[in-house]
């Protein structure tokens, strides 16, 4: 029996679809690479990753800019994804001082400053006005409220009850973590998912990797397909170990959500 013909695929073709993904992606005009690195950047990264429909536009920004913060990319590059969301109307300004906010938590003060800083930057070489962000906490409040809506929060988060808040590092999560941090309105819970995965894939920590990449899809944040082009998405600034890792996490966590089984049942 004859074969079907072979389709081949045009190298040019890619090339310019790299071009226009990246000019979009960035929010400028995409330079002709110059090296063989910046070649795989157009050709791979932007053209045959951000091009994929497996996972929105909103999340794929939120999960580059914060890994690009964290994964030692330089600032300019911080900055491109910034421009690029905002271009886009991906993200607004004061949803990325949430993002920058939620990324310290995740992923320390200090790479939550980086990705501050770019916002700070791309807004002001965009002329754009401060944005109006409601501060931490606004008026008095009482400790076992905090306490308690920490403790409310952290359970519907994260789909199991939490422990006794017995360290000071405990009682910080129930109390800013969960009691202030997430409880934000001013970016949307599935968006600080994608932050949250960021962090935990980044820290190598197994218990946070396995409860929230599990925490993600059982609250119905994240869908599992989206959780495996989260996996390639990250590869792409933390590399192909740690993202190997991460893959066999998702999909092991896919299953046991599907069983309806805890993340460490």
């Amino acid at each position: 029996m004859d074969q079907p013909p072979v389709t081949l695929l045009d190298p040019a073709a890619r090339s310019t679809a790299g071009l226009a993904a990246q000019a979009e992606v960035t929010g400028r005009e995409a330079p002709a690479p110059a090296t063989l690195l910046e070649e795989s950047w157009r050709d791979f990264v932007f053209a045959e990753v951000w091009t994929r429909p497996g996972l929105p536009r909103r999340a794929r920004f939120l999960v580059a800019m914060t890994s690009a913060a964290t994964c030692g990319l330089a600032d300019g590059q911080v900055e491109d994804f910034v421009r690029g969301a905002l271009a886009t109307g991906a993200l607004t300004l004061a949803e990325l001082r949430e993002a920058a906010l939620h990324l310290a938590v995740y992923s320390g003060w200090g790479n939550g400053g980086r990705l501050d800083r770019a916002a700070t930057r791309v807004a002001e070489a965009l002329g754009l006005p401060p944005a109006e962000v409601p501060p931490i906490r606004a008026e008095s409040w009482d400790a076992q409220e905090r306490n308690d809506q920490g403790h409310a929060e952290f359970a519907k988060v994260m789909t199991f009850p939490p422990g006794p808040p017995n360290s000071p590092y405990l009682v910080g999560i129930n109390t800013f973590v969960f009691g202030e941090m997430w409880r934000r309105r001013g970016l949307d819970e599935p968006s600080r998912r994608w932050i949250t995965l960021v962090g935990v894939c980044e820290s190598g920590a197994d218990i946070p990797i396995r409860s929230h990449i599990h925490a993600a899809m059982a609250s119905g944040n994240c869908q599992p397909e989206e959780m495996l082009e989260f996996v390639l998405q990250y590869g792409t600034h933390a590399g192909w170990p740690k993202a190997s890792r991460i893959n066999a996490v998702v999909i092991e966590m896919i299953a046991k959500v599907e069983k309806g089984l805890p993340w460490n049942g």
